[in-house]
């Protein structure tokens, strides 16, 4: 892992100071410089040579979005969008991850000085993962769904569960644009902020053949549905049963992670069910023991290739204990999925 040479671009010098200030106590992280507007973070950005920005929404003349789209276009690099999580603002938190963001890190605006100091001293450790992440080309993303993309399915009665934290937005809408209307029943454990989940459930809505939703405790798991679970308040498990439902339930959390998809993968594993596991794209090694117990209880384990995964640390952690059966890239998962939950 290298260094994060991180540039902040930001239109109010108090924040400038705040996350500059942030960011240089983070471990392996250093602030090159700041910028007020786009025209001097270009200027920034050819001086200094940094390896990933921080990049506010709201700015005057060219917005964050504008220039992100410009950067995406010209020189892409790991950008990590500040904005506030107001309707609007997970609107255009959701822009951002279609055009390349790698990251959008809520400013919390609102916050006590406690929570506030919480928030941030996250953002050291997304920045140094985001100088480290893998870039990809999104110009073939598909988005909308697509009647090639919706391919004959006949369903073998395995569930399946995934689990994603950063990068997750941009992955699961890659492979969710692969599911049919007749899809495998899906649980999604996916670590990130609940207000940006909600946009992005309500987008896919419009966008997805199947239906999405949040996941609701007692919520039956059946074909055509997919529940995502991001509650950082609850876990969630899969009970057994014709049909087997979901079980949204408050307890602590198991080695930092809430909700957990060791959990997830433990409670699947020990009701015995037909299921399929996939661990994608995220930071840290939350998932990799519970799909671990899921394969060595005869079901089938999959990570993404940590080379298509814009945060490789997590499926990296699976594949290092032997709880992937199979590694597949990111445009090759969504049928790797359905294969693997299919009669044929």
């Amino acid at each position: 892992m290298h260094e994060a040479r991180v540039l902040v671009v930001d239109d109010s010098a108090a924040m400038r100071a705040l996350f500059s200030d942030v960011l240089d106590q983070a471990k392996n992280v250093t602030v090159v410089g700041a910028a007020a507007n786009a025209d001097h973070a270009r200027q920034q950005i050819a001086e200094l040579k940094p390896n990933v920005l921080t990049l506010d929404v709201e700015m005057p003349g060219m917005s964050g979005i504008e220039f992100l789209a410009e950067i995406m276009g010209s020189a892409p690099m790991p950008v990590v969008m500040l904005s506030s999580l107001t309707q609007a603002g997970t609107e255009t938190t959701l822009k951002a991850y279609d055009l390349g963001a790698v990251e959008c890190f809520p400013k919390p605006l609102k916050a006590t000085p406690e929570q506030f100091a919480k928030t941030v001293g996250k953002l050291g450790k997304i920045v140094l993962a985001a100088a480290n992440s893998n870039m990809r080309d999104r110009s073939a993303q598909p988005h909308r769904r697509s009647e090639a993309a919706a391919p004959s399915f006949a369903w073998s009665g395995h569930i399946v569960a995934m689990s994603a934290s950063l990068g997750g937005i941009d992955a699961l809408t890659h492979v969710l644009a692969g599911y049919p209307d007749n899809c495998p029943p899906t649980v999604i454990v996916l670590n990130a902020e609940p207000v940006v989940v909600d946009a992005f459930v309500a987008r896919l809505a419009t966008e997805a053949a199947c239906q999405v939703r949040l996941a609701k405790d007692g919520a039956q798991l059946t074909q055509g549905v997919v529940h995502i679970a991001s509650d950082p308040g609850c876990h969630v498990l899969v009970e057994a049963g014709q049909p087997p439902r979901l079980r949204v339930i408050e307890r602590e959390p198991v080695e930092g992670a809430r909700p957990s998809a060791n959990l997830l993968y433990g409670s699947i594993a020990r009701a015995g069910m037909p299921a399929l596991g996939v661990i994608m794209t995220g930071m840290g090694e939350d998932g990799a023991k519970g799909l671990k117990l899921l394969r060595d209880s005869g079901s089938a384990t999959m990570a993404q290739d940590p080379a298509t995964a814009t945060f490789p640390e997590a499926p990296a952690a699976a594949i290092a204990a032997a709880a992937a059966g199979q590694t597949v890239g990111l445009d090759g998962l969504a049928a790797a999925i359905l294969a693997a939950c299919s009669m044929a």
